[in-house]
């Protein structure tokens, strides 16, 4: 059976097990549930009732969806009541969020019901008053004391109660993990205090899935073969030493005279497995080493004849992924560590390959070796092998012989571990850590890596102990290493505390404290993510003082991307992101590639230039399509895709189906604010201003939209300008300011210097246009478009023609090079209106001078290129040029050949190859 299919059955960690009356184990004998091959479970549950009648017991039954756990669990009650024990029951609800302490109440209600209901103990550690319970669980009503203490205790006391009246009791508990949170606190706390009672606690809770590493992992060693589908376990991270993962049926099935090949011939193979990326010779040097008889290349002949590998003349390879498992499926442990010694003893001094199969040839402890993995992680990471980081500080805690040291590698590996995606490592890795001394901040750290998928939460029982999830209660950190730890635990519940004012409040106040950490990626991206207006100046001057990026880790740099976009500098995150493609690309590594792309898509949607914004949400839908675990960002990209056509066509905007959108918000926190903003936006450009206006007004004023409104705020003038609200608009950028304060984003300001000009009346026009032309906008096309456009309406209503014409095309030479084609008419109906009477779109329209003769050659071939369809970025492919380089030439083409779109260049250019 497959590995991640299977059944367990656990005990509660303090139990400890005694005799137990005959009589009862002669009487409980679970009820055959009907179905075969679980007889040892059913040993285990008999077993488990006859423990917690003497002592107390605890069990948790872990499972799949379908595996049987809820079978097993109605015949283990359906024993009990024939044994004569009182049952107590609930179960969670999937698909929906239950009511709080829905789960405690139908546990509890057969009791605070019941006219008989026993006498709570003598002296006990609560006073119980059952109809105050029954008002707690019931009505809603507050619990004495306010906190949550008071309902552990009691539900402690009625269940320990009912025991003691007369019949042993089990609590039945199915779907745990689909139970209320408060509930399943209550209900641990009961769990982990059933020694001395006569209670029993069985819980149904269905294991955590894969994660996407994982699933990827075993599909790419299937290989689409149906039995090792089937057949593949999950790799078991705790087996030493590591192997390729197989199973009897697939090895016999896949390899069945692997164990006939003489011994040299399985020596190599047993190396190619360990060390796949190994060429002959290196494989050969190894297998001679294992126990000391040389091995030439005579020995890979009969694996040849087998069809087990082929050689490619420096590499062997297995003729199939899942055949490297198959192969070496049985070998002898000892053999195995002497196979990982060999490969140690042959493979370059101090690397990272050689060190880990060291570490797999070690039995014990190893201080020394331990050190070295720990050292050596940070190599991983730089090489862009974050799963190697995180096994080599797993078995660094394995080495590891003092409880702290072991503790300190845990969590690293499990910070590390979760920052990366890999689900089954974190939890798995936070629990292991909670096992060893750590600081109160590393404990914190755990606790909130734990605590999203843990089955059995936290114990609640003290309201002194810190909450993971509350900043306030954090103590100050002491020391670099609870420094490291204070800024893993905020990156971690930054998005968690993100819209809770207080919290929020509290994480800003605790970053404060470590000015020394000021300049942390991890730090800047927590501020960003919890208030990015309010600290939007702290987060861009803390991102822009990382001159040399190639000291950064390439993640240390996507999270100042992000940090600088959420702060409102889209050009410093779109240069950050574009330098964590280049690492990501050289280091071959497709599967992280959506993420950054999807953000470089954000950062030209937020700067308005929606070509390349396509472009790249158009390159993250094919890489992450079909790819396992990057749902979330195909559904991100196509919805943004979307709206950005809407916005470069002024066509509607087709509205998100919502488990594209459900999908689309793990992606993209924000991505409701997107689209709801890029939807008005798209309104604006196709001169539908009146339905945009109130739809951005209300956006800017929302503190939750505010931020991805001011994206914006040019448009809103423009709506605002065309409908005549000037005054309207202007009072409210005047209160934006205001709340943002003088510390504002110089990219900020500039946005409002621009409203500001666009919004001006006919007596300060002048003013205002002049103010915002004397700003650099040279880095922002997306700006001075829209501040030409104004200024060259008021120059033709004050007839100025020429100096309107000149600012018009300035204007459509923008708009051009951003890719707003809904524009386009619009622009051209001004110009025709300020006495522009050549229709540069109209064919055979006459020409003072050939384009040959206004155009460089560098700029007649981007012109030929753009005329073609191609996109900035792939011009700039082409051609070795940055894509803005691209925009900044197209820039300055269009005037001269005066167009207004790409659309118009092939007409424009038709006279170059015209003999």
């Amino acid at each position: 059976m497959n590995a991640q299919g299977r059944f367990s059955l656990r005990p509660a960690e303090d139990a400890d097990p005694t005799a137990s009356p005959a009589s009862f184990a002669h009487r409980t004998r679970p009820v055959d549930p009907g179905f075969v091959g679980r007889a040892a479970e059913l040993r285990a549950l008999r077993d488990f009732l006859i423990e917690a009648t003497a002592q107390g017991a605890v069990r948790v039954m872990y499972g799949q969806a379908g595996a049987g756990k809820s079978v097993l669990l109605e015949a283990t009650v359906q024993a009990a009541t024939a044994t004569g024990m009182r049952v107590l029951r609930c179960a969670g609800i999937r698909g929906s969020k239950p009511p709080d302490l829905s789960g405690l109440l139908q546990i509890l209600w057969p009791v605070l019901a019941d006219p008989h209901r026993p006498p709570t103990t003598a002296g006990s550690l609560a006073a119980v008053d059952l109809d105050t319970l029954t008002g707690v669980l019931v009505d809603g009503a507050p619990a004495p004391g306010g906190g949550p203490s008071w309902l552990s205790f009691a539900a402690l006391e009625v269940l320990t109660a009912v025991s003691h009246a007369g019949q042993p009791l089990l609590v039945a508990v199915d779907d745990w993990d689909a139970l209320d949170e408060p509930s399943r606190h209550v209900l641990a706390f009961v769990a982990r205090r059933t020694g001395g009672h006569p209670l029993a606690l069985l819980l149904a809770s269905r294991r955590p899935g894969l994660d996407a590493q994982a699933v990827r992992e075993l599909l790419a060693t299937a290989a689409g073969n149906p039995l090792a589908l089937l057949e593949l376990p999950v790799p078991a991270e705790d087996a030493l030493p590591g192997m390729p993962a197989s199973s009897d049926r697939l090895a016999s099935a896949m390899a069945p005279g692997a164990a006939r090949l003489p011994t040299a011939t399985r020596d190599l193979l047993l190396v190619a497995a360990l060390h796949p990326e190994g060429d002959l010779p290196l494989l050969l040097s190894a297998a001679s080493g294992i126990d000391g008889s040389a091995v030439d290349f005579a020995a890979l002949d009969p694996a040849e004849r087998a069809g087990l590998v082929t050689f490619d003349g420096m590499h062997p390879c297995f003729s199939h992924p899942a055949m490297a498992g198959a192969v070496v499926h049985g070998t002898d442990p000892r053999r195995c560590r002497a196979a990982h010694a060999a490969l140690a003893a042959v493979l370059a001094p101090g690397s990272v390959r050689m060190l880990w199969h060291r570490s797999q040839a070690v039995e014990g402890h190893d201080p020394e070796l331990a050190a070295r993995l720990e050292a050596l992680h940070g190599d991983a990471l730089e090489q862009c092998e974050p799963t190697t980081a995180v096994r080599l500080l797993r078995r660094a805690a394995d080495l590891h012989p003092h409880p702290a040291d072991q503790g300190r590698c845990a969590l690293r590996a499990a910070q590390l571990a979760q920052l990366f995606g890999l689900e089954r490592m974190t939890r798995a890795m936070a629990h292991r850590a909670l096992g060893h001394p750590l600081g109160p901040l590393g404990t914190l750290c755990a606790k909130a890596l734990a605590r999203p998928d843990r089955t059995i939460p936290a114990d609640p029982g003290s309201e002194n102990d810190p909450d993971p999830t509350d900043p306030s209660s954090w103590p100050a950190p002491i020391g670099p290493a609870e420094q490291e730890n204070a800024l893993e635990l905020a990156r971690i519940v930054a998005p968690a505390v993100a819209g809770d004012d207080k919290r929020s409040e509290a994480l800003l106040a605790f970053l404060d404290a470590i000015p020394d950490r000021a300049h942390d990626p991890r730090l800047l991206h927590a501020m960003a993510t919890v208030r990015p207006l309010d600290r939007s100046a702290t987060v861009l001057v803390g991102a822009s003082a990382h001159r040399h990026l190639s000291e950064l880790s390439v993640r240390d740099i996507e999270r100042l991307g992000e940090a600088a976009l959420l702060a409102g500098d889209p050009s410093r995150a779109l240069d950050l992101f574009r330098h964590a493609e280049r690492r990501r690309r050289f280091h071959a590594l497709p599967d992280q590639l959506p993420w950054v792309l999807l953000r470089q898509g954000l950062a030209h949607l937020a700067m308005g230039n929606w070509v390349q914004g396509e472009h790249a949400f158009r390159q993250c839908a094919e890489l992450a399509d079909g790819a396992y675990g990057q749902e979330h960002h195909t559904a991100a990209a196509r919805l943004l895709e979307h709206v950005v056509r809407a916005l470069r066509t002024g066509a509607p905007v087709d509205l998100a189906d919502a488990h594209d959108l459900s999908a689309a918000r793990r992606s993209v926190r924000s991505i409701d604010a997107v689209l709801a903003v890029g939807t008005a936006w798209a309104l604006v450009e196709s001169g539908r201003t009146a339905s945009a206006l109130p739809t951005l007004s209300s956006l800017l004023t929302d503190p939750r939209t505010r931020a991805v409104a001011l994206f914006a705020v040019v448009t809103f003038a423009e709506a605002a300008k065309a409908e005549h609200a000037s005054q309207e608009a202007l009072a409210t950028l005047d209160r934006l300011e205001r709340e943002l304060g003088p510390q504002r984003p110089r990219v900020v300001t500039l946005r409002f210097t621009v409203a500001r000009a666009v919004l001006a009346d006919d007596q300060d026009a002048r003013t205002m246009y002049e103010r915002a032309s004397s700003e650099d906008l040279s880095r922002w096309p997306y700006l001075e478009a829209p501040l030409r456009l104004a200024e060259g309406r008021w120059l033709r209503l004050r007839r100025q023609f020429a100096d309107a014409q000149a600012a018009l095309r300035q204007a459509a030479a923008g708009f051009t090079m951003l890719g707003a084609e809904a524009r386009a008419p619009r622009i051209a109906a001004e110009l025709r209106a300020s006495g522009d009477r050549v229709d540069a779109a109209a064919p055979g329209a006459p020409r003072p001078t050939a384009a040959r003769d206004l155009l460089t050659a560098r700029e007649l071939r981007i012109a030929e290129l753009a005329a073609r369809g191609l996109s900035n970025r792939e011009i700039g492919e082409q051609l070795g040029l940055a894509p803005r380089t691209i925009g900044a030439y197209l820039y300055r083409i269009f005037p001269r050949l005066g167009v207004t779109s790409r659309a118009q260049l092939a007409e424009a250019l038709r006279d170059v190859h015209t003999p």
